[in-house]
């Protein structure tokens, strides 16, 4: 059998020739890989030209030559930040954005073509988001949202459909006690997104009620992204937008079948405590004082 080591590089040098990494014409338009990637970084909106660097993981000089390839070939344009000299802007051109568009659909196909050439698409789809959250581990970021934006009723869909599973008796959000979404949103209250590369993992919700206790809610972690000490820096942004928010008590409650949020709770500082609500279907509950 081979080692992991072996069956880990097995894998790199699959990704490397499937993605076409060592090609000189990437996708067949005529530039390398790197190239074709700040373009794409470009027209996806990422504009600051240090963004972009610490995006891709380019070195100062290596970005500096992309960028002047694309700006000779006519498909980019740098400008000084208006408000900061040291700091410059990049922007397609016209010619530029057609090139972008002729990558997006030649991606978009090569994917397609890509999983219909197996028969596992699911467990393949799986198995691919664990490998870039695992990745992009370092990346992932933490950021308000409102509970009504798509990306967080995502995350909120996912967590129902997972306590559904989970649950013996099954869950229906109507029979819970679901926050209003204005208990989420400052100045009551905070929800928070984990967003990895433009993906959503996870959430947690701080439900305020305008006194100094407020409630945890809906922390959920996507599959894929576990493992990875999500959960924690969940948990510790929610209970950093209760203190700004001059919360001194938080409380939440969970269900013993969910065993890894009992004990993320525990090693959290979270004390357990008699039941403070009339919910169905949780049968733990916890308390910290801020």
């Amino acid at each position: 059998m081979l080692d992991p080591v072996s069956r880990v590089r097995r894998f790199n040098r699959a990704v490397t020739s499937a993605v076409g990494a060592l090609d000189t014409s990437f996708l067949g338009r005529g530039r390398p890989l790197g190239a074709a990637r700040v373009l794409n970084a470009i027209g996806h909106g990422r504009a600051d030209v240090g963004d972009i660097r610490d995006y891709l993981g380019l070195d100062s000089g290596l970005m500096s030559r992309l960028l002047r390839t694309l700006e000779d070939e006519g498909l980019i344009e740098t400008t000084v930040h208006g408000g900061d000299a040291r700091r410059r802007i990049a922007r397609l051109t016209a010619a530029g954005r057609r090139e972008f568009n002729a990558y997006e659909a030649l991606s978009n196909q090569q994917a397609r073509d890509f999983l219909a050439r197996n028969a596992q698409r699911d467990a393949l789809l799986a198995a691919m988001d664990m490998i870039a959250s695992a990745l992009g581990r370092e990346s992932t970021a933490l950021t308000e949202m409102d509970p009504r934006s798509d990306e967080a009723r995502y995350c909120l869909g996912e967590y129902y459909a997972e306590l559904a599973r989970r649950f013996k008796q099954g869950f229906d959000v109507k029979l819970s006690r679901d926050p209003d979404a204005k208990d989420m949103v400052r100045p009551r209250g905070s929800f928070i997104v984990a967003m990895s590369d433009g993906l959503p993992v996870g959430c947690v919700g701080l439900k305020g009620s305008g006194s100094e206790l407020a409630e945890i809610k809906r922390l959920w972690v996507a599959p894929s992204a576990r493992g990875l000490g999500l959960g924690r820096r969940l948990i510790d942004a929610a209970e950093s937008a209760a203190r700004e928010l001059g919360i001194a008590v938080l409380r939440l409650d969970t269900n013993s079948a969910l065993a890894e949020a009992g004990q993320l709770y525990r090693k959290s500082g979270w004390t357990e405590i008699p039941r403070f609500n009339d919910d169905p279907y949780p049968d733990l509950f916890f308390e910290k004082r801020l």
